[in-house]
């Protein structure tokens, strides 16, 4: 019974296998409610800060912002990407990555040079495995993000695109859609294009600013950028523990499926060995 001793072994690897991919998957279900419920939260605020910030590109006050004045020449883009901090989420990061990938690639054919700012290890390993110029990172977000963790590498591409260092910067995270669906994103956050965002809108205007128009629209454009930013990661998280949770609940099915299918082989051979012994047994007393 050789065999049968090696089947069980299986059998009980599998099942313990099951056990951890079950517990796994109810942990991503009870995250994965908080996560949606801080995104949908976030929505809003995102939105509403996007159409203003869209606005004001459109106005014509006496100052203009360096976010929204667009570059003539692109020698130099800047790119943030998010991804998780943990595997175990199905293709989740792979989408985000190949679509990273691609852009990157179109970049390089047309002779510009990229600069990655990777918020979560995945991305990180990612981009250091491909050798791309990673000018800053941020890993070990937890289940919470917190905007005083983001903004830090965040800043390094907006102070990059004041000086002149990029001339271009872009966002690649994966958006909710669904539980059982999450798509790669790509946005363009500098300089602010805002063409959809007032083509939607049913008025413009300009606005009065108190104290000064530069003061004012500072402020909004650091606000707009770290509301996409936080917004993005947000998005991202809730992503994660809903892949991870359906990429569980396919594990523990499958396992379920194999320990079955184990069971099955180990009585076959079980009832073959007991069938033989039988048939010595009895080819041994026909002899005598």
């Amino acid at each position: 019974m050789a065999a049968g001793k090696e089947i069980r072994s299986k059998i009980k690897s599998v099942e313990n296998t099951r056990k951890i991919t079950r517990a796994m998957e109810m942990v991503a279900a009870a995250k994965m409610r908080k996560a949606q419920e801080r995104m949908r939260q976030a929505r809003p605020y995102a939105e509403k800060i996007g159409r203003v910030a869209a606005h004001f590109s459109q106005a014509h006050p006496e100052y203009r912002h360096p976010f929204v004045v667009s570059r003539e020449t692109i020698k130099r883009v800047g790119l943030i990407l998010v991804t998780t901090d943990k595997g175990l989420c199905g293709g989740l990061n792979t989408n985000a990555l190949r679509l990273a990938l691609n852009k990157m690639k179109s970049w390089e054919d047309q002779k510009i040079e990229v600069d990655v700012s990777v918020v979560g290890n995945k991305g990180l390993g990612f981009m250091q495995r491909l050798g791309a110029n990673v000018a800053s990172q941020v890993t070990g977000l937890g289940d919470t993000p917190h905007m005083e963790r983001l903004i830090g590498p965040v800043q390094v591409m907006l102070d990059a695109y004041k000086e002149g260092r990029i001339d271009a910067l872009y966002l690649v995270y994966s958006k909710f859609v669904s539980t059982m669906k999450q798509e790669p994103s790509f946005t363009q956050l500098l300089p602010l294009n805002a063409a959809e965002a007032v083509e939607k809108a049913e008025h413009h205007w300009d606005y009065i600013y108190e104290p000064e128009a530069r003061s004012v629209v500072d402020s909004l454009m650091v606000r707009y950028i770290e509301a996409l930013i936080y917004q993005s990661v947000a998005e991202n998280l809730a992503c994660e523990q809903s892949a991870r949770m359906v990429a569980m609940k396919a594990a523990s099915d499958n396992a379920k499926d194999v320990v079955n299918e184990l069971k099955l082989v180990y009585n076959k051979t079980r009832q073959a060995a007991i069938t033989q012994e039988i048939s010595e047994i009895v080819a041994g007393a026909s002899a005598v």
